[in-house]
């Protein structure tokens, strides 16, 4: 990479505007419901008929048998528009010579940056959040597709070109999202996150960051790319050099994200990016443990029978997603997948009361010298905060020397004045299935994997009796 492109950080330009105040949505939707619907829709198999029975535009580019011409440019874009139209209601124009995206595809990252927000924080789903969206094209999807599915969330969006980002802010516009998504031009050798230099009193409280990068390192890879292999069904929308080749391809891009993200650490929760190559994110996983980041997600997009897409996200945070969504289930991705997050330390056969769990936690957890333990009698669900392992012998040990000094000190919150640290935040879950009920226990907070699954361990003795 060159000098240039490794300027520091100090040298940014990023011309902007401040975000108004963000309006309290109205009236209030319903979080767990609307997630529900955006999540399913693309479960299933287009139905061409149906899409152009609900919208005329789509009717028109719609061959006679029922089939979408995907080689015809105005048609794959149409189905585009008419999804955009019909399930986010949103506008969108394009020009001829940037990258059509495909809806589902890029639904799916959004769908994923929701969960990842969501399940690292304590707070309920549905938080507000501003996301950055590096390198947003023409289109502008993700930040329109991200503020119609959370009316709570914002975006700055950027882009290095000037016809990209005209038709992005047109999309802004057209869409009337001028107060929650603002567009930012950049050039090739600012940073990739302006939350440094010059008018950098202009980007603020970016929660997550998002990136599509160019999977290709030259044009000529691009190209052998193409014609050794079947072209994918939305390739009819040609996109322009700038938006598919950089030197290096995406390691390099998001490489240089993850440099950016050293110096900055904690301004930002989640710094994540879509990958096109399997290989590319075994490379960066590697990359992120060589920094010694050990918070990291990495998941999977399957969209139909040819389209696969991986994402991957770090934080510096000490706040942890759920299992589901850092960790890819199949074993082929055992290797490079972060530490488990969730373990089951009990199962009970259908229909046997829960009663006898619920109490055995509580009791459990009352007896144990944690910096807080809060119980949802509704949610079957309790959340705990630790500083140390209180459960262990050695813990125990030291208890009865200080009880005997007459040195002892309790680790309750309430017995200093002074800010104490959780080293280990955790919830146990009683999750009633059809065929058997499950007591997990999620990590939720820290960075002691072998705190965690000691803790795991030490409940799981506890609660093998009822079993």
């Amino acid at each position: 990479m060159s000098s240039k492109k490794r300027k520091a950080l100090d040298d940014l330009e990023q011309p902007g505007r401040v975000f108004p105040p963000l309006p309290a949505p109205s009236p209030p939707i319903d979080v767990a419901a609307s997630d529900a619907h955006f999540r399913h829709l693309y479960d299933r198999e287009l139905d061409f008929k149906q899409l152009a029975e609900k919208d005329v535009d789509f009717a028109a580019v719609l061959q006679e048998n029922g089939n979408l011409d995907f080689t015809e440019p105005k048609a794959v874009m149409q189905l585009t528009k008419t999804l955009l139209s019909l399930d986010f209601n949103l506008k969108l124009e394009l020009p001829d010579d940037r990258l059509c995206p495909p809806v589902p595809n890029r639904h799916n990252y959004i769908l994923w940056l929701k969960e990842l927000i969501d399940t690292s924080s304590y707070e309920p789903p549905g938080r507000p959040a501003c996301g950055l969206d590096i390198g947003t094209g023409a289109s502008c999807i993700y930040p329109l597709l991200g503020t119609a599915q959370r009316p709570s969330w914002r975006f700055f969006a950027t882009d290095i070109d000037a016809k990209s980002l005209q038709y992005a802010r047109r999309n802004v516009m057209l869409n009337q999202l001028e107060g929650r998504i603002t567009v930012l031009d950049r050039k090739p050798e600012d940073p990739l996150i302006p939350l440094r230099g010059r008018e950098s009193e202009k980007v603020s409280g970016i929660d997550f960051t998002m990136m599509n990068p160019p999977f290709y390192e030259s044009e000529d890879e691009m190209l052998c790319s193409a014609q050794g292999k079947a072209r994918p069904p939305h390739s009819a929308c040609t996109g322009a050099p700038v938006e598919m080749v950089c030197e290096g391809g995406e390691v390099a891009h998001i490489s240089r994200m993850l440099e950016e993200s050293l110096v900055l650490k904690e301004e930002v929760q989640w710094y994540t990016s879509m990958l096109g190559k399997a290989t590319s994110v075994e490379l960066l996983v590697d990359k992120l443990k060589a920094t010694g980041i050990d918070n990291y997600a990495i998941t999977e997009f399957i969209q139909g029978n040819k389209t696969r897409r991986w994402a991957l996200g770090w934080s510096f945070w000490p706040l942890r997603p759920a299992e589901h969504v850092a960790r890819i289930k199949s074993s082929g991705w055992k290797k490079v997948s972060p530490p488990v997050l969730s373990i089951k330390i009990l199962t009970l056969p259908s229909g046997k009361s829960v009663d006898h769990a619920v109490t055995r936690i509580n009791e459990v957890m009352g007896s144990m010298e944690l910096l807080s333990w809060n119980w949802d009698t509704e949610a079957r669900t309790g959340t705990g905060k630790t500083t140390e392992n209180v459960w262990s012998r050695a813990w125990r040990r030291k208890k009865m020397r200080e009880q005997a000094t007459g040195s002892s000190v309790s680790t309750s919150a309430a017995s200093t004045s002074s800010p104490i640290r959780c080293r280990l935040g955790f919830n146990i879950a009683v999750e009633v299935g059809v065929s058997a009920t499950m007591v997990t226990v999620h990590w939720r907070e820290g960075h002691d994997a072998i705190m965690f699954e000691s803790l795991a361990g030490f409940l799981q003795g506890k609660m093998k009796d009822l079993g």
